[in-house]
Formats: structure tokens, sequence, C-alpha cells
């Protein structure tokens, strides 16, 4: 399979507009699968028609979390002092250490310092793995990290695990990434492994900014990637600086999408900006034609 990915430094710029637009569009010609690693705030099943209770469910568990063994404590507060989540403090009362689940990120430094190993780490459901087929005929794989949890990059990891192997008992030929905004540990878990990554942004200074930030984690992989411009229209100098960006890195300029209302309206009615007005779904083809070219597919 190919592997498609869509990144954006800042959030809120289109980059699910976008990566919904390109797969009802790509579905016509390709047997593809399409990947919500955005498991903070998952939203392309609802951009593709999807509601929670259409997707398959199962739980996962990718991260863990230090327990006290209570028996074998000798109180001395080692792992107090070692914990740089500030997820251990000390009843000096019962002259044990106690743990705050919601503070704990499971490093294990608590447990290697402990002199009496009375601490366990312990696997917790930190998340889920939904698979669906949306109403245009796309297979889609998304995740959700549990509310007050950690380990996203992990989900990350195991949902594009999982849609490589729907994908390739089901003979698909390209996958789509829709990677979570910013350049954390979700968008490196979606950027690894990429054949080609497409950036999207829109013409302003924090976009650009940011923009820039998640270029420099897709040239550390050394991935090719092309830039879409989102809002176009709505500050041309702005755009012209992100023409001059894209040039200066040897990247292509996919499209230009422009800044109209009725994008808003298909995002509302939750339907592929692509399948909600013809005049869009010529700038999306257009862009995809431009992809398929860059990866030679």
């Amino acid at each position: 399979m190919n592997v498609l990915t869509i990144v954006s430094g800042k959030g809120g710029v289109g980059k699910t507009t976008l990566a919904s637009s390109l797969a009802v569009l790509l579905a016509k010609e390709k047997k593809i699968i399409v990947v919500d690693c955005d498991v903070d705030a998952p939203n392309l099943g609802l951009s593709l028609g999807l509601k929670d209770n259409n997707f398959c469910w199962q739980d996962i568990q990718t991260s863990e979390r230090a327990q006290l063994i209570e028996e074998r404590c000798i109180g001395c507060g080692r792992c107090v002092d070692v914990c740089n989540f500030s997820a251990i403090t000390f009843d000096n009362k019962r002259k044990i250490p106690v743990f705050n689940k919601f503070l704990c990120e499971g490093c294990g430094a608590c447990q290697i310092i402990c002199p009496a190993n009375a601490i366990a780490l312990k696997k917790v459901k930190n998340g889920r793995i939904g698979v669906a087929t949306s109403p245009y005929g796309v297979k889609v794989v998304s995740g959700q990290l549990k509310m007050g949890e950690s380990g996203s990059g992990k989900i990350v990891t195991l949902i594009k695990n999982k849609a490589i192997e729907i994908g390739e008992k089901e003979g698909s030929e390209v996958m789509i990434v829709d990677a979570a905004a910013g350049i954390g540990c979700p968008v490196i878990a979606s950027i690894t492994g990429s054949d080609f990554v497409v950036a999207i942004t829109e013409p302003t200074k924090p976009a650009l900014n940011d923009l820039k930030r998640v270029v420099s984690v897709v040239n550390h992989f050394g991935i090719k990637f092309g830039i879409v411009i989102n809002k176009h229209g709505l500050n041309d100098p702005m755009s012209r600086k992100i023409a001059n960006f894209a040039n200066r890195q040897g990247a292509e300029i996919l499209g230009r999408v422009p800044y109209e209302d009725d994008f808003v309206k298909a995002t509302v009615n939750l339907i592929p900006a692509a399948k909600y007005n013809k005049k869009f779904e010529a700038i999306f083809h257009n862009i995809l034609e431009n992809i398929k070219v860059a990866m030679g597919i």
C-alpha cells in the first residue's frame, strides 16, 4: 500500500476537510482505506457521514500506571523524590506513598528505584479502536484516547497497524492518514512510514509559523511532501510567502482552496466538501491529480 499522510502545524486549517474530500474522490479510482490518527479529537468519521454507533469498537491498552504493593512497602519515599510528574505524594500518617492515577505517566522510574520491589506497572485501558464503512464506500479506521489517559502516540501506531492489516487483507492500494495538528507524538507516529505527506495551511502568520515546524518534522524523516493552501484569497501577500517557503523547500504547491462559506456548510452538514459542491470537486480533483503524480500512483 502507498501511504499518504495529511498534516497541519496549526489546527483548524482544513486538514480533515482535505482528507475526506480526497478519500471520496480517490475511492472512485482505487481501493483505499482511511485512518483517523487524531486520537484526541477524531472527526474524520463524522466528515464521511459516520456516527459513533456505526463503528465496531474494541478497547486497547497501550499505557501503564504505577501501583503500590502495600505489604512490601518500607516507606522510604524514594519513589516520591524520583517522580518528575508529581504523581506521587507521601502519606505521613500511614507512612506509604500515594499514587495519583491522573498524573502518572507510567514511565517506570519509581519501580526501578524502589529497593523493596513494592511498585508494579499495570496495563490500563487508555483508548479504543473502531472500524466502519462510510456511506461513500470508504473503509475508516479510527481511534480515541480515553479522557484523562496518556499514550496517544502509541494508540496512533496501533491504529495504523490495524489499518495496514485490514488494507492488506482487502487489497487496498492507498492508505490515507489524517494526522493530528501540531508536531507531538501522535503526529510523529502518523508521519512515520509515509510515502508522501501533504501539509495543509492557511494564509496567516501563525499558520505559516506552524507549517514550518511540521515541515521540519517531515524533513527529519526524509519524506517527500507538498503543500496545499486553504482559504486562498483571504490574504494574498501571506499566500505568496507560503509559496516562497515551498519553493525554498523544493516542495510543490499542490493546490489552492478558496475561502468560501460553502465549506462551512459542508462541515455543518457532515458532507465531504468535494461532494457538497461541484466546483469544490474540481478543486480537490486537481489536488488529487497532483498528489498522484508526486507519488507515482
